[in-house]
């Protein structure tokens, strides 16, 4: 029997998520007597056979021109026959849009119990924690079904290095071509994809303008972090939508959040209250996010920010 974590990869490199869910099941695995299977679709040029560091024992990989991760319907043919050749139990992904899309599709056609947006491992018998209500709360849920599918949140479980050298083998199926095509891709710009970041600077209006965003980018580079921001700075154009985070936007887990100049209305909490930390920085004593706050700061954005990125340049160097 054994354990499937489904990989996802972008230009060339494994996403951190994904790294996280192979961790994840190989505790799963070893917990069991399992097997940990990695499967990834691959063009080849990938190093598959790193994803031994991380704790898997095989890796599957499937290359076929003719299928996308956008094609949930024919990604869910194609695990269901790995299910099966591999004698698989539990399916593991991170919470990602591919998983949302994926996930419940396997779900109905393996009569698989799924918990989405897991916290944690699961226990001996078999209950998971997950995040309910924008992460105002936490539901257990057990799972009772012979094959478990789970999607574990973003940042809500650490890369564990775990040598093992995987045997590596190519899934040989058939599948039929996409019905899905793909005209253009428009990938969003910086260093740190916003979803898997460890770190966050979000600002809101209180920074004025979009001429003053460079304290942000600059706080942000100097912590390794990406950039985000509330809901009435995109609509005002001052920050690109794919950096809106909110009810409305996305919904992040970092470690760190740290929100400059935002009133922290509960549209915008919903979307990041699964941080770890957060810190807020807002002139107004009365701002509604001190209240979900771990420091708070009250003062000018425009005071505060400089004289901390001046303390960080001066502690690191």
């Amino acid at each position: 029997m054994s354990v499937l974590i489904y990989i996802e990869h972008h230009d060339g490199k494994f996403k951190k998520s994904s790294l996280e869910a192979l961790s994840y099941g190989h505790v799963i695995a070893k917990e069991n007597n399992m097997a940990t299977v990695a499967f990834v679709i691959s063009d080849g040029r990938l190093p598959v056979a790193d994803l031994g560091k991380y704790g898997a024992t095989k890796v599957l990989t499937y290359s076929h021109i003719g299928i996308n991760e956008s094609d949930s319907k024919s990604l869910a043919s194609l695990l269901c026959e790995v299910v099966k050749k591999e004698n698989v139990t539990w399916i593991i992904f991170s919470n990602t849009l591919t998983a949302k899309l994926i996930a419940p599709r396997l779900s109905v056609r393996l009569k698989a119990g799924l918990v989405t947006g897991a916290t944690g491992l699961p226990t001996k018998d078999g209950v998971v924690m997950r995040s309910v209500f924008s992460g105002k709360a936490f539901s257990a849920v057990k799972l009772n079904t012979e094959i478990k599918i789970i999607s574990v949140n973003p940042n809500a479980y650490l890369i564990n290095e775990s040598p093992e050298k995987p045997e590596v083998a190519e899934l040989v199926y058939s599948t039929s071509a996409s019905t899905i095509k793909i005209k253009e891709r428009r990938l969003s710009p910086g260093d740190i994809p916003l979803a898997e970041a460890e770190r966050v600077v979000s600002g809101g209006r209180g920074l004025k303008g979009p001429e003053n965003w460079g304290m942000i980018e600059e706080l942000a580079k100097l912590l390794g972090a990406a950039t985000a921001c509330s809901r009435p700075v995109a609509d005002a154009n001052w920050r690109p939508h794919h950096e809106h985070v909110g009810q409305t936007g996305l919904a992040i887990s970092p470690n760190l959040y740290i929100a400059i100049g935002i009133s922290g209305a509960i549209q915008h909490l919903a979307g990041v209250n699964r941080s770890k930390t957060i810190v807020v920085i807002n002139k107004d004593p009365e701002a509604p996010f001190f209240k979900s706050a771990d420091y708070g700061i009250v003062g000018d954005a425009f005071e505060v920010v400089p004289k901390l990125i001046e303390a960080i340049k001066t502690t690191h160097g």
